[in-house]
């Protein structure tokens, strides 16, 4: 499956929206396509406003991209448990995605603008 797997720079401006903000817009964010999912966009650290966002305690392991450290996303009246994960250290090959936050697009808003 690794194979299947292609990260590249996602074409255009892309945003996270939630709870009436923006957490994140990027031109630099990077498309992640895995076999035949849907494409998950990875936005660099430097362009999330990770005052919105908490650690949790979370973690889950994907075989062939590594360990995946999750966040909690505080909204204005409400919180997103989970909404939001990072490989900190990718596995090898992955190496592209270190530094970036990826969103739940049934948590979040994400969209291309």
């Amino acid at each position: 499956m690794a194979d299947q797997i292609g990260i590249h720079k996602a074409e255009g401006a892309w945003v996270v929206r939630a709870g009436g903000a923006v957490i994140a817009e990027s031109r630099n964010a990077l498309e992640l396509v895995e076999g035949d999912l849907a494409p998950v966009i990875y936005f660099p650290r430097a362009d999330v406003a990770m005052a919105f966002l908490e650690r949790s305690d979370s973690r889950t392991t994907c075989p062939h991209k590594g360990e995946a450290s999750y966040y909690t996303l505080h909204a204005k009246s409400y919180d997103i448990p989970d909404a939001a994960w990072s490989y900190e250290s990718p596995a090898e090959g992955m190496e592209k995605i270190a530094g970036h936050l990826a969103f739940h697009a049934d948590k979040v808003t994400v969209e291309q603008l």
